[in-house]
């Protein structure tokens, strides 16, 4: 996925397909807020369970929940643990 320098700002919230550290096999949509990078002046991050991680073309970032559900359910079939509409 190929991210444009200005496509997301501080403040912004975004949801990614977040994979279980510790259980490989277990993935799920989750919110995530775009923030200035604490570490990179100048760049942004994501922060995602008091974690901040790089916002480069390696995270998989997407605007809304659906969209993120979708990619869910492309890369891993079935449902999606989630409160709303899978589309």
């Amino acid at each position: 996925m190929e991210l444009e320098q200005n496509q997301y700002r501080a403040g912004d919230v975004v949801y990614v397909i977040y994979r279980n550290p510790h259980t490989y096999d277990v993935a799920n949509v989750q919110e995530a807020a775009v923030v200035n990078n604490p570490e990179e002046p100048g760049e942004l991050a994501l922060f995602l369970y008091e974690t901040y991680f790089p916002l480069d073309s390696d995270m998989a970032v997407y605007a809304s929940q659906g969209e993120a559900e979708r990619a869910y359910h492309d890369a891993f079939g079935g449902g999606v643990e989630s409160e709303g509409e899978l589309w």
